[in-house]
């Protein structure tokens, strides 16, 4: 297969939740593959990010938002198109957040909270992505959606909800979009050893239940969500949109 598939030069690439952990290793993987890519961040650490992927500042731009926030995303959306002279290619939704509380007690301003990062702002970035896109007749929209896309989990009620609403989402946008130009697809990473999960890592019961079941018998690194992320932001998947990508270590397969 020509490297040509892969290769992302001259692309303008948007990546959420981007100063550590899946974010950042997709956002220098799109970066080492020839895109500029705009990294978001809730805090002013992703400038810091930014530095470490690209020092001479030119092709990783950092931008700090709230994306919680309809204005903030308003906002940040529009700083970056201006940074990218009004284009965007690839547009990666990955910012997130995870609450624990067993159903019965799940505080409802928690349940906003992680709808409005987990699903309110993966549409409304998508829309916005879409929009562009659309115009300029091609892109690639990769939305992040989680094993719990598949089955439910405990004690995350709105975790669970709103992965399993992005994985309908891709498919849906997809549907809509592909005959335009636009792929969409999602990755639904496995148990990635980032500080999302420091609660299961530390709790030797589940940890141990986790690694019962993967055949790789290790947690996940957040590298490992480069290969994919450049694989369906490529034209080497050209023919691939309203897929979800299950990147899990063979947990799904027991």
């Amino acid at each position: 297969m020509p490297m040509e598939l892969f290769d992302l030069t001259g692309k303008f690439a948007l990546v959420t939740g981007a100063a550590r952990g899946m974010g950042r290793a997709m956002a220098q993987a799109l970066y080492d593959h020839g895109a500029t890519v705009a990294l978001v961040g809730l805090h002013e650490t992703v400038k810091e990010t930014c530095e470490q992927i690209d020092p001479t500042g030119e092709r990783a731009l950092p931008f700090v938002a709230d994306l919680a926030r309809r204005e903030e995303i308003d906002r940040v959306f529009d700083e970056v198109l201006s940074a990218f002279n009004g284009r965007l290619d690839i547009l990666v939704n990955n910012a997130g957040i995870n609450l624990r509380h067993p159903p019965e007690e799940f505080p409802l301003e928690d349940w906003d909270q992680v709808i409005r990062l987990n699903l309110d702002a993966v549409f409304i970035l998508a829309q916005k992505a879409g929009q562009v896109m659309l115009r300029q007749g091609a892109g690639k929209i990769i939305n992040m959606a989680s094993l719990t896309s598949f089955f439910g989990g405990t004690t995350i009620p709105a975790y669970t909800a709103a992965k399993g609403a992005v994985a309908q989402l891709t498919k849906a946008l997809s549907n809509d979009w592909r005959g335009k130009g636009i792929c969409v697809n999602a990755i639904a990473p496995g148990y990635i050893a980032t500080d999302m999960n420091t609660a299961l890592i530390n709790n030797p019961e589940r940890s141990r239940k986790i690694m019962d079941r993967l055949p790789c018998k290790e947690w996940g690194k957040p590298e490992d969500m480069m290969g994919p992320v450049v694989f369906l932001a490529s034209a080497a998947s050209d023919y691939v949109s309203g897929h979800v990508l299950v990147v899990d270590g063979g947990y799904m397969g027991m």
